[in-house]
């Protein structure tokens, strides 16, 4: 065998044990050695998730939780080796199974991995050109890249060790996710009307701020009177000063 392709194989064989110990070691690596890199290894990965998903770790116990981060380090093939990444594949590592327990650990896994998205994300509210003094009525609002509308079958702002329920409540969990100007990321609970008004800017991005308003009414069963219209202003101008609608395009 070349010594290219011997050296390839060296190199798989000892990774192979290193992801799970069950496999066979390389024969000329003294166990000691082996020991070495394994603790390091795991270790270094269970703490990068443990600090990512911290609510999980908690409500899973320190056994279930680090059993589950053995499953994940042997058996996910990450698509990256960043380490900022990891936390993102060991939540596509959770989306690949039909069913999780507890049930809602996907979605939990989620909420705790999208706060360090927009934690990380380098999206600034200077990318969409916008007027900050823009009419939110008679111009088209935007919403800010920093401000990201969730929705969750469960209430995983609630969840924890001593709050597991068994099945979902009958209306979702809607959240608003932003990263304010210090930098923090905040989150809050947003009415059914809010969060929908926030999905409507995405999905019409070049509706004025009236029209807006006006086809949420005619979901909403509401007659879009000027009662209303004079309401979900006052909705709009709250969004501006939060930093969630930055003002109008341009």
């Amino acid at each position: 065998m070349p010594a290219s392709s011997r050296l390839r194989e060296q190199q798989l064989e000892l990774t192979r044990h290193l992801r799970d110990p069950r496999v066979d070691a390389p024969a000329d690596i003294e166990d000691r050695r082996l020991a070495i890199y394994r603790e390091l290894l795991f270790n270094n990965i269970a703490s990068l998730l443990g600090g990512n998903f911290p609510v999980i770790r908690k409500t899973l116990g320190e056994t279930r939780w680090l059993a589950l981060v053995r499953d994940f380090y042997r058996d996910h093939r990450s698509q990256t080796p960043l380490f900022p990444e990891i936390a993102r594949e060991f939540l596509r590592y959770l989306e690949s199974f039909p069913q999780l327990d507890p049930p809602f650990l996907g979605e939990l896994a989620h909420y705790e991995w999208v706060e360090l998205a927009l934690q990380i994300s380098e999206a600034r509210i200077d990318d969409v050109a916008h007027d900050p003094d823009g009419d939110l009525l008679d111009g088209i609002p935007t919403l800010s890249p920093l401000a990201w509308p969730l929705a969750y079958q469960w209430p995983v702002h609630r969840l924890g060790p001593h709050f597991q329920p068994d099945t979902p409540p009958p209306v979702p969990s809607l959240l608003l996710l932003r990263r304010e100007a210090d930098g923090n990321v905040r989150f809050s609970e947003l009415s059914p009307l809010a969060f929908r008004l926030l999905a409507r800017l995405t999905e019409q991005p070049r509706l004025s701020g009236r029209e807006q308003l006006q086809a949420l009414a005619r979901e909403a069963g509401s007659p879009a009177d000027e009662n209303f219209i004079t309401q979900g202003r006052q909705l709009l101008e709250q969004m501006r000063i939060a930093g969630v609608i930055p003002g109008t395009i341009l």
